[in-house]
Order: C-alpha cells, then sequence, then structure tokens
C-alpha cells in the first residue's frame, strides 16, 4: 500500500519542499541576481509610502528607506549564513545561531525595558530559558529532529514572540509599580514581602503581554494565514500538512512566551527593592 504524503512525519513533508543550493555551481549567481529582481521590484510598495509620508509631512521618509536597504542587506547575508549552517549539519553551529538570537533579542527587551537594572540579562536569561525548554520539549517529543533546517528556524519564531512578551511584561511591570508606589509601600509597611507587595502589578503585566498572544491563537487562520503556513503553502505544500506545522507553531509560541514572561518578573521585581525591602528611588526617578 502507497504511503500517503499526510501520513509522513512532519518534517518529512517539509524535507521534500527543501532544495539543495550550490553556490559555487556554474550559473548560480546569474541565478540569484535574476531571482532578487523580484524583491527589488517589490521595493517600489515603499516609494509609495515614502511619498505619502512626505505628502503628510511625517519626516520619516529617510528611516523608511534606511529600514528597507537594512533589511534587505542583512536577509540576503542571513541567506547565505543559513545555507552555510544547513550543509555543515554541525549541532554546534545550532546552538552558537540559537545564542546569537538569544543575545539579540534579550539586548532588545531590555532596552525597552531600560529603566529596569540589569533589563538586558534579564529579558535574556528569561527568553534564553523559555525557548530552551520548549524546543527540548518538542524534540524530546520527536515533533522535530535536531538539525539546523528545523531548529534554527523554529528557535527563530520562538525568540522572536519571547522577546517582544518579555519587553513588554518588564516594561508594564516598572510602570505599573511606580505609579502604584503609595500602594506597596503602604503593603511592605503592614508586613508585606516584596513579592506580596508587588503580586497584584505582577498579575496585571503578565495578562496584558500575554493578551496578544492568546488572541492571535483564538484567531489564528480566520483574521489572516500565519507565516509559517503560508510559507508552505506558497512552497507547494497541502493546506492539509501546512496545518501540522502551523499548529505546532502556535502551541511553541505560546508556551515559551509563558515561561519567558513569567521568569522576567521573577527575575525583575527583586531589583526594585534595597536589602532592605525598600523601593529604590534610583530605579522609580522620573
Amino acid at each position: 500500500m502507497a504511503t500517503t504524503s499526510s501520513s509522513l512525519p512532519m518534517w518529512a513533508l517539509l524535507e521534500k519542499l527543501a532544495k539543495e543550493v550550490d553556490p559555487w555551481a556554474p550559473g548560480f549567481w546569474r541565478d540569484f541576481g535574476i531571482g532578487m529582481l523580484k524583491p527589488a521590484a517589490a521595493t517600489a510598495v515603499v516609494a509609495m509610502a515614502v511619498a505619502l509620508s512626505f505628502t503628510q509631512r511625517l519626516g520619516v521618509e529617510g528611516e523608511m528607506m534606511y529600514a528597507i536597504a537594512r533589511s534587505f542587506l542583512q536577509l540576503s547575508v542571513i541567506g547565505f549564513v543559513l545555507h552555510f549552517i544547513f550543509s555543515q549539519h554541525n549541532p554546534v553551529l545550532i546552538v552558537l545561531a540559537y545564542l546569537f538570537m538569544v543575545t539579540v533579542a534579550g539586548h532588545t527587551a531590555g532596552r525597552r525595558a531600560r529603566r529596569v537594572p540589569r533589563g538586558s540579562y534579564i529579558a535574556g536569561v528569561s527568553i534564553l530559558a523559555g525557548t530552551a525548554v520548549t524546543m527540548a520539549v518538542l524534540v524530546v517529543l520527536n515533533v522535530f529532529p535536531f538539525t539546523p533546517r528545523y531548529i534554527i528556524p523554529v528557535a527563530g519564531m520562538m525568540v522572536g514572540n519571547a522577546m517582544t512578551v518579555t519587553g513588554v511584561t518588564m516594561k508594564k511591570l516598572h510602570e505599573d509599580v511606580k505609579t502604584q508606589r503609595t500602594l506597596v509601600e503602604t503593603a511592605l509597611a503592614l508586613g508585606a514581602t516584596p513579592g506580596q507587595a508587588t503580586e497584584g502589578q505582577v498579575r496585571r503585566a503578565l495578562v496584558m503581554a500575554l493578551s496578544p498572544v492568546i488572541d492571535n491563537a483564538k484567531t489564528v487562520g480566520l483574521i489572516a494565514l500565519p507565516g509559517a503556513m503560508t510559507g508552505l503553502i506558497m512552497g507547494g505544500a497541502s493546506p492539509l500538512e501546512a496545518i501540522q506545522l502551523q499548529i505546532v507553531v502556535m502551541n511553541m509560541l505560546m508556551g515559551a512566551s509563558t515561561v519567558s514572561s513569567i521568569l522576567s518578573t521573577y527575575l525583575c521585581w527583586p531589583q526594585f527593592f534595597t536589602k532592605a525591602f525598600q523601593l529604590q528611588d534610583t530605579v522609580f526617578a522620573d
């Protein structure tokens, strides 16, 4: 009896879409240059956006053009970097690429919550823990094989989502403790520990940060087709095959984001207090 594509493991469905490319093969650079004409042509819509920004006097025309040029260059470079990593099948390169993504994400999330002491470190550790635990579970359950072609893109999605959620959590927690400082100090005066005094602010920060992730899971496929599913369909996979990966993606984003955001609060609120359990004036100064 023939095996249908829907009975194959999910990574086997992805593998059949993969196409090996040799940069040193004759005609590669010619074909690559021709292929890049379409992305270059797509900048026409950016020209429209720049023109609208100019007519509306928004003053962001230069930033728009810089952002697009930078993204064009970054994606071109990362394409060759990923091609090299994929061709090596080296676990060390997987870990290094993953740690690089976590480092950049931690720094970015820390800048969002720049008023939090050691914000980049807290964000980096939280993102690392949340994504590593989630990825480990997926690998142990044999949802994904531990190969660069699958681990790096999946880790990138998790790290990016965890970065956003962690940054929002830390920023919201700092803002709430600052605006409700009197309430927190009253709780401390009545004998509450710093953790107990900031329990309400922690809960609100987590709910606010995780709400978009939850809403996205509720509406996935109803409002817009998500990226992983769209990529597979455009690559030639059946929609019934594409939903398998997308379901995994939504689950892993929920898990990684929740672990990362909760851990960030446990690491964050102790930075607000002195050893005498008093709020630090320097942290909440205007």
